[in-house]
């Protein structure tokens, strides 16, 4: 399987990038930017988060899993030095029900992380994730 995207130059460091038959702009902040759309390390960042998000949602409801909301926050430390990369990536899973079975959801994100996420295991191989998981009664 083979992926493509196409991205093209609109002005100062914006750009509009296509991915199938969805357009969304890419930038930088001023004053380089207009700030019209996310940085790259933060989409990267966003994809890591829908990876493992669809990942654990599908476990989840395999598992039966009862759960009323769902939640992705990351965290991530950017070097000082250039090539500027994140050196450590801290990701929070939320988990909001009145009876969620600890068990199964700690399983489920176990195996998005050690097994089924792609983005997860590219940005493991240059450096550090880690998570942890937090359950809001609701």
């Amino acid at each position: 399987m083979k992926h493509q995207v196409k991205t093209i130059w609109k002005d100062s460091m914006a750009f509009e990038s296509e991915i199938d038959s969805h357009k969304f702009i890419i930038d930088a902040k001023q004053p380089l930017g207009n700030d019209s759309g996310p940085s790259p390390k933060k989409l990267l960042l966003s994809a890591l988060a829908g990876c493992t998000g669809m990942d654990v949602v599908s476990l989840l409801n395999k598992m039966r899993v009862d759960f009323t909301n769902f939640e992705i926050d990351i965290e991530a430390d950017l070097t000082d030095e250039h090539p500027k990369v994140y050196s450590y990536i801290r990701i929070i899973y939320k988990l909001y029900g009145a009876n969620i079975d600890k068990e199964k959801a700690k399983k489920a994100i176990e195996l998005s992380q050690e097994k089924y996420c792609g983005v997860n295991a590219m940005l493991r191989k240059n450096n550090p994730i880690k998570y942890c998981i937090e359950y809001i009664n609701s």
